[in-house]
């Protein structure tokens, strides 16, 4: 922080009044079901955006983004697209989104920093709008509830930026507890409990360096195809709103009715949720090798149904399974590129994470970032005068 501030005082030639930081997640299970109304295990983790920040007179943000070495203008009372450089996309969407809430916000000098892997499928951008919200929430007195700040952050996405998210990401990042997983039910907005595991394994993320763009994926043609797929099934069953609804055995007896895309999209969400389910009993249990085996189950899955897994991330997947102390695998967020989570026996730990480098690089000659997470806190501000 003290850097932070130093950089501050530098840039503005002023104090800040308030930081807020807050998480990058990672998804444990649960791929795609948030907008399914469904269930998700994830987790904040260590990585995180931080944002100091003061008020000035007038309308006028400016931003200094630490990592990308880049400054932004933004003019508060025009906040209509493009904003420039690309990432002020993501303050400007904020301050665009409280608004809409008659929220009132001014100017504001900010600086901000990350240590959250960009385009990585660990929620950069989550990790960055709900920083800058509890910045802004600090400096301007406003009260905003936890599950209400997620809803901006999703606005950010859905309305300034076009991609038709979930709530997970926003989520784990403002509701992520330390040394646990989360379980998120998407369709009553709340955490239901905390869920931890028991020593003796840990969390590896290996970034198969494909960034992932949610923006220019395929993701909106994915949620049109759960939300055709729970349409027909609704129309059939009174009971069903959303693929929460769908058992397997209702949906594998309803195939006609569907195209095989549409099947094939809602057999990967009706499974999801049934492996959080799954999870969290195994979890209970202390069965961390049945927990670690779902993983592996759900990144088949998403290769085969859901089409949302790459060429990289499944060599990922298949040299995991011949690495010794490897417990499960898959790809986490989005997909279409990214990050894969890797669940390693701490024994094997230092070992597994030499050896899958080296062999990925055999086959991509592209030495994949591996980074150690732990179940981290959630967002937070504080005054700092």
């Amino acid at each position: 922080m003290n850097k932070l501030v130093q950089i501050f005082e530098q840039t503005f030639h002023a104090q800040p009044e308030v930081i807020a930081s807050a998480p990058g997640r990672l998804e444990i299970l649960g791929n795609h079901t948030d907008y399914n109304e469904g269930f998700v295990l994830s987790c904040a983790v260590d990585q995180r955006t931080t944002a100091l920040m003061r008020k000035t007179s007038g309308n006028m943000a400016v931003i200094y983004d630490e990592r990308a070495d880049s400054y932004a203008r933004i003019d508060l009372n025009d906040l209509a697209l493009p904003i420039t450089p690309k990432w002020a996309g993501y303050p400007a969407g904020v301050v665009s989104e409280l608004k809409k809430r008659n929220f009132a916000v001014g100017g504001f000098e900010a600086v901000i920093s990350s240590t959250v892997p960009l385009s990585a499928g660990m929620s950069s951008s989550a990790a960055f709008e709900t920083a800058v919200l509890f910045a802004l929430q600090k400096l301007y007195g406003l009260d905003i509830p936890p599950a209400d700040s997620a809803r901006i952050g999703q606005g950010v996405e859905n309305n300034f930026l076009g991609l038709k998210t979930g709530l997970l990401d926003q989520f784990s990042s403002i509701f992520g507890v330390e040394n646990a997983f989360i379980l998120s039910d998407f369709r009553s907005v709340e955490v239901l409990k905390s869920v931890t595991m028991q020593p003796g394994a840990s969390i590896l993320v290996v970034n198969s360096m494909e960034k992932h763009n949610l923006v220019d994926s395929e993701y909106n043609t994915r949620r049109a195809a759960c939300e055709s797929a729970a349409a027909k099934l609704a129309e059939r069953h009174d009971g069903v709103k959303t693929l929460r609804d769908v058992s397997m055995e209702l949906l594998d007896s309803e195939k006609n009715i569907l195209t095989d895309e549409e099947f094939r999209r809602a057999k990967h969400v009706v499974g999801e949720c049934t492996r959080v389910m799954q999870a969290v009993d195994l979890l209970a249990q202390n069965n961390v090798a049945g927990f670690g085996q779902l993983w592996w189950e759900s990144h088949e899955s998403s290769r085969i149904n859901f089409e949302n897994s790459t060429p990289a991330l499944d060599k990922l997947i298949e040299i995991s399974r011949t690495l010794p102390g490897a417990l499960g695998a898959r790809l986490s967020g989005g997909g279409f590129g990214g990050i894969s989570i890797h669940l390693v026996q701490d024994r094997y730990l230092e070992e597994y994470q030499k050896q899958i480098s080296a062999l990925y690089k055999e086959y991509c000659r592209i030495t994949p970032e591996t980074i150690i997470c732990h179940p981290g806190a959630g967002a937070s501000a504080q005054q700092l005068k």
